[in-house]
C-alpha cells in the first residue's frame, strides 16, 4: 500500500532522513521506533506532505504522493494523528469532528462516521459541547484519532499515541488503534516511543537511527533482538 524508497529530508542544511526505506502492506500495523530526535515524525510529515522530500520515491497504492499538497494526500486516503495531538482546542468535540469529516464529501456522512468514532470512544459522545482544549490528555488524543477516522482514512499515520497520556488510558488507546486495524480495516502505521507496546502491536517494524534504516522484521522478532532491547527496552 505505501512504498518509500531512499526518501532524503532537509531542515535547511540540516539533513532529518538519509536515503529511507518503508514499506506498509494493506491491512498491517507496522510501527516505526527509535530514539529521540531520529526522524521518525519527520518522516510521517513527509509522507503527509507537510515536509518536502528532496529525493526518493513515496507512492500510495500506486500512485507517486512524493511532495503533493497535503490536502490532496488526505484526499487520496491517507490521515495522520500528530505528535502532540494538535486539537483544535477552543473549538467543541464535536466542532473537531466535523473538521475531520469536512473532506469526506464535505460531511455528508457525518452522523454514521461519527457513530463510529463513538463506537470506538464512548467517552467523546458525552463530551460534544465541551471544548476540546478541557479534556484530559487521554481524551484529547481519542479526539485526535477520532477526528483522523472522519475522513475515512484506508491508512492511518499515528505518531506517539501514547505521549503524555495515564498509564490507566494507555492501554485503552492501543486497544483502539488494534479494533482501527481489525475492524475498521484501515492500515496503520505507527510511530511510538513506547517501543515495547509498540512491536507487540505491529506485525512488522523498522528502526530509524540518525535518519536510516537500522533494523527490521516482525515485531515479535524485533521485540526479542538482544540489540532493540538494550537499547529501547530496557529501563
Amino acid at each position: 500500500m505505501l512504498n518509500i524508497s531512499k526518501v532524503e529530508t532537509f531542515y535547511g542544511n540540516i539533513q532529518a532522513l538519509r536515503g529511507v526505506d518503508v514499506k506498509v502492506n494493506d491491512g498491517e500495523i507496522v510501527a516505526l521506533i527509535g530514539s529521540n530526535g531520529a526522524g521518525k515524525s519527520t518522516l510521517l510529515m513527509t509522507i503527509s506532505g507537510v515536509n518536502k522530500a528532496a529525493t526518493g520515491e513515496i507512492l500510495f497504492e500506486s500512485k507517486s504522493i512524493a511532495n503533493l499538497p497535503p490536502h490532496d494526500i488526505v484526499n487520496l486516503g491517507i490521515s495522520q494523528v500528530p505528535e502532540g495531538r494538535r486539537i483544535f482546542s477552543r473549538l467543541t468535540v464535536e466542532d473537531n469532528l466535523r473538521l475531520g469529516a469536512s473532506v469526506n464529501e464535505k460531511g455528508k456522512n457525518f452522523d454514521q462516521d461519527s457513530k463510529d468514532v463513538y463506537d470506538l470512544f464512548p467517552v467523546l459522545k458525552d463530551r460534544l459541547s465541551q471544548r476540546g482544549g478541557t479534556l484530559s490528555g487521554g481524551e484529547q488524543q481519542m479526539l485526535a484519532i477520532g477526528r483522523a477516522m472522519m475522513a475515512r482514512p484506508r491508512m492511518l499515520l499515528l505518531d506517539e499515541p501514547s505521549l503524555g497520556i495515564a498509564p490507566k488510558l494507555v492501554n485503552q488507546i492501543f486497544t483502539s488503534i488494534k479494533n482501527i486495524n481489525k475492524e475498521k480495516k484501515v492500515t496503520v502505521f505507527l510511530v511510538e516511543q513506547n517501543a515495547k507496546k509498540a512491536l507487540e502491536l505491529a506485525d512488522r517494524g523498522y528502526v530509524l537511527v540518525n535518519g536510516k534504516n537500522s533494523l527490521e522484521g516482525e515485531g515479535k522478532d524485533l521485540l526479542n533482538n538482544p540489540d532493540v532491547q538494550a537499547a529501547y527496552l530496557e529501563g
